[in-house]
């Protein structure tokens, strides 16, 4: 996610990029304390705000982190940065840090960073062909909050790619619940569309699906487990940056007709539209 960006927010001031720096005591460094978000900029519009908002402040009580700003203060922020910048399809990060920490372990003042990047969604050969995941047993800590800590996501990214695979999918005794960055679904043969219900981060893009598949389909949250992927009709995952990409494969283990398949690939025709609707609905 490369940034082409100017300026930057750090210590209640846009600065430009070149300076935004924090201190090597902040909790952040010396513990991987804190909390983000991230959400999509087309043509100055940030996608579904409130509901990042509202992930936000959540993860930032979950933490015992103290935002710095009301909502309307920090929606001002952004919309100044996101002018300033100029990107017309983009996205921001918003980090909330355990603060300059006198001794190294109790959190302080906490720091508020946000951060404007270039875009990159899933090119066309990933939503025509599907991908390959593969399993790793962890779960997250705290996965209700969405936290900095990508530890095992990022050691297991060799692994990943020895695997010629997109992505790595979390369980505990065979019960899974996420990736690093995106969240399951799959198809049942009945075409009841699931999702893990417990131990994820509750995603934006999870929420807008599970939304849009009640108007179609049987849609719930439910315990979801490796056998059941296996046997499913179709699976997906979901993200802010990804959208929808069919997974065709788990481990060596096809998935259906090892074929993206027609309930996904028109979820994702639905979702693209409920992006366009609330583009238009803020912007016209």
């Amino acid at each position: 996610m490369p940034s082409n960006s100017k300026f930057s927010y750090i210590h209640h001031e846009i600065v430009p990029v070149e300076n935004a720096f924090l201190h090597v005591r902040d909790l952040s460094i010396q513990r991987g304390y804190g909390i983000f978000d991230f959400f999509k900029i087309h043509d100055g519009h940030p996608y579904f705000l409130d509901d990042y908002l509202d992930r936000f402040y959540n993860s930032a009580a979950i933490m015992h982190l103290t935002v710095p700003h009301t909502r309307e203060e920090l929606k001002s922020v952004i919309y100044t940065l996101i002018e300033k910048n100029d990107i017309a399809e983009s996205g921001i990060k918003m980090i909330l840090t355990g603060g300059y920490s006198e001794d190294g372990y109790q959190p302080a003042e906490p720091n508020l960073i946000i951060t404007q990047h270039s875009l990159t969604l899933p090119g066309e050969d990933q939503i025509k062909n599907g991908v390959k995941i593969i399993t790793h047993e962890y779960g997250r800590d705290l996965a209700s909050a969405k936290t900095i800590n990508y530890s095992i996501g990022i050691w297991l990214i060799n692994k990943v790619k020895e695997s010629k695979a997109m992505d790595v999918l979390y369980h505990q005794h065979g019960i899974v619940s996420e990736f690093p960055r995106c969240n399951l679904f799959i198809v049942r043969k009945d075409n009841t569309i699931v999702t893990p219900a417990h131990h994820v981060l509750h995603g934006i893009t999870r929420k807008n699906i599970l939304k849009l598949a009640a108007k179609r389909y049987r849609a719930e949250e439910a315990i979801v487990t490796l056998d059941d992927i296996c046997q499913a009709k179709e699976a997906f995952l979901t993200s802010t940056t990804k959208r929808i990409v069919p997974i065709v494969q788990i481990n060596e283990t096809q998935i259906g007709n090892g074929k993206p398949g027609e309930v996904s690939l028109s979820l994702l025709k639905d979702l693209i539209a409920l992006e366009d609707a609330d583009y238009k609905a803020k912007v016209f």
